[in-house]
């Protein structure tokens, strides 16, 4: 299997590439493999303009070289995404019904990380968002879920239920935000096979 030459990172919603993971992963390519190609995108709050602006970048990226890791919603597209290229994805705390989740917070919202930047949820991206769950799940996924029980924000049972089929990393404790990342680190870049 070919190592990893470039690396998607999505974050989630409300989230930014200034979030604490999307951060250290990129710390951790810089660092330690300067050779992958890093992208962390700002994704626009439409599901639809965000997948279609990931999907022009990455469109020159080698499929048997790319990963993808996603957080929250972010691990939700991260998953979609690697069914639709054939390519390994790690899903931190993925969001598994964001149309459910996300219909309460149609409106404006401040960004997590400024919140003088203001995000416009709209009641069209709960539909897109339904388009793309509505993608029937790989029988042989090529994810590594990692998933916390003390997830204050996503049910860790729903998560489970859902990735399941590929790897899983639970934990016992943690939070929605992964507080003890470092802990993940070893075994999502052990997935990731960076080159």
């Amino acid at each position: 299997m070919a190592r990893t030459t470039h690396l998607l990172y999505l974050h989630g919603f409300r989230s930014s590439p200034s979030s604490v993971k999307a951060r250290k992963m990129a710390s951790v390519v810089q660092n330690q493999h300067p050779g992958v190609t890093w992208w962390c995108p700002a994704l626009p709050a439409s599901p639809q303009q965000a997948m279609a602006m990931v999907l022009q970048g990455v469109s020159a990226w080698p499929k048997d070289q790319m990963a993808i890791v996603g957080s929250s919603l972010g691990g939700f597209y991260a998953a979609w995404l690697s069914q639709e290229l054939g390519c390994p994805a790690v899903l931190l705390n993925p969001a598994v019904h964001p149309t459910r989740d996300l219909a309460r917070y149609i409106g404006e919202h401040p960004a997590w990380h400024d919140p003088a930047q203001k995000i416009f949820f709209e009641a069209a991206y709960v539909q897109e968002l339904a388009d793309m769950q509505a993608q029937p799940p790989s029988a042989t996924p090529r994810t590594l879920a990692v998933i916390a029980k003390g997830d204050e924000v996503l049910d860790w049972r729903e998560m489970l239920a859902r990735h399941q089929a590929g790897q899983v990393r639970l934990l016992e404790g943690s939070d929605h935000a992964l507080s003890d990342f470092d802990d993940d680190l070893p075994e999502i870049l052990e997935f990731l096979r960076l080159a």
